[in-house]
């Protein structure tokens, strides 16, 4: 497993023993990456100086390699301690450390942090929680409005329903695309303000769209 380009292009990755982790297959980042490079929607500036965090990061991949493209700063969530050895040894492989901060932490239950423009989700398969994963990081302000939210699961799996609220945030409906890659799928949305139970967008904004300042109209 290596970096497919940029500043570290060739660079070899550790993956830890056994199948707790499920690294994303070198093919399979480039197509993710040439997608978000050359997609309508997306773009270099997308990637290039972006805000970025990997949630259920194991190796580190999907960070890294946006990292080694231009990213400014990724954000690491991984529990599991084999993996947190392998993500650590692959951001000092890197020289990554200025770059990178690794939380070991539930990324379903996130502390607050800063809101972040791209967003990788590639958590065990069949077990719902991309939903769960993004209602928490909605919540605790690590999503940007407009942000991309890239969710890997298994190929058979149900996406997120069109419009899921996700503590705030909309995914935006349909997905801007999706493609499959032997048992996985890789689908790519955009987080836009939505409103919620209190008529408040994500924003700060009524549904009326002016501010929520608590007075009366």
């Amino acid at each position: 497993m290596r970096i497919v380009a940029g500043t570290w292009r060739g660079r070899a990755l550790t993956a830890p023993p056994g199948r707790t982790t499920r690294p994303t297959a070198d093919r399979v980042r480039q197509a993710l990456f040439d997608m978000l490079l050359h997609a309508p929607w997306a773009g270099r500036d997308r990637i290039a100086g972006a805000r970025v965090l990997d949630a259920f990061a194991g190796t580190g991949a999907l960070g890294l390699e946006a990292l080694s493209r231009g990213a400014a700063r990724c954000v690491f969530f991984e529990t599991d301690r084999a993996a947190l050895a392998a993500l650590r040894a692959n951001i000092a492989a890197c020289g990554a450390g200025d770059a990178a901060l690794v939380r070991p932490a539930d990324v379903t239950r996130p502390p607050p942090g800063p809101a972040c423009d791209l967003l990788f989700l590639d958590p065990p398969y069949g077990k719902g929680l991309p939903a769960r994963a993004l209602a928490a990081l909605g919540a605790a302000g690590w999503i940007a409005p407009g942000a991309l939210v890239v969710v890997e699961t298994a190929a058979d799996e149900a996406l997120p329903e069109d419009g899921s609220l996700l503590s705030g945030f909309l995914l935006a409906a349909p997905p801007l695309a999706e493609r499959r890659h032997g048992a996985a799928r890789l689908s790519v949305w955009r987080a836009a303000p939505g409103q919620t139970a209190t008529g408040q967008t994500a924003t700060g904004q009524t549904a009326t769209g002016r501010a929520a300042t608590g007075m009366p109209e």
